[in-house]
């Protein structure tokens, strides 16, 4: 089962590790490919809910958008730099390669060797928006064959106005009520053995919608 960290200093040092590997990132891809690039912190590392099954290692999950490049549609292009650069970065830290997942490039297992040697990791997750707000995935379906896996934009469910609904319940006071739905929803899905199509944005995205669509009832 789940179990929230408390840890504030291992997760300000991981957080600031993280960052810094992710700024180096964008840098190589303006730099190397002309692709301009933003990064944030989404779902629990964002909002202050790193989950932890039980002792093993866990993850920050960073939506990388991407606000300019040649080609928009050129989705395995687009992926094959992002891993490239990603490799290059990771390497300067004497992290090993990234892996290529269908909706994420993922680090190898990091620790410190002082104070909590609990190990994570960095999940990236390509996405970029539309002119309506709605968020887009870069999905990597895998066919078993490099050459012919495909590569194409989902988009995110119910993640337009997403910002703005979390907002408001932070406002409202009400933020510990998504804490308790990020919470159970991991846990639900865990039961069920689907946390591969499930990563932690999409239960961030669903926690917020259910804590927002059920105001009325604060």
């Amino acid at each position: 089962m789940y179990h929230y960290i408390e840890d504030k200093e291992f997760i300000h040092k991981m957080r600031m590790l993280c960052g810094e590997v992710m700024q180096g990132l964008c840098h190589c891809l303006k730099e190397d490919y002309d692709i301009g690039a933003v990064f944030y912190l989404v779902g629990s590392g964002a909002r202050n809910l790193i989950l932890q099954n039980a002792d093993k290692p866990v993850d920050l999950d960073y939506n990388l958008e991407i606000i300019k490049c040649e080609d928009f549609e050129d989705c395995r292009h687009i992926n094959e730099c992002i891993q490239k650069s990603f490799n290059k970065i990771l390497r300067e830290y004497c992290l090993s390669d990234c892996q290529n997942s269908t909706s994420s490039l993922t680090s190898g297992r990091i620790y410190f060797a002082n104070g909590n040697q609990t190990e994570f990791s960095m999940d990236v997750c390509i996405t970029c928006k539309d002119n309506k707000g709605s968020y887009y995935r870069l999905i990597c379906k895998k066919t078993g064959f490099v050459f012919n896996d495909e590569y194409y934009w989902n988009i995110a469910p119910k993640s337009k106005e997403l910002k703005k609904r979390a907002d408001y319940i932070k406002k409202s006071g009400k933020w510990q009520l998504v804490r308790q739905q990020y919470f159970n929803i991991k846990n639900n899905y865990l039961k069920r053995n689907d946390t591969k199509n499930h990563p932690s944005f999409i239960c961030y995205i669903e926690a917020v919608n259910n804590v927002y669509n059920s105001r009325k009832h604060w």
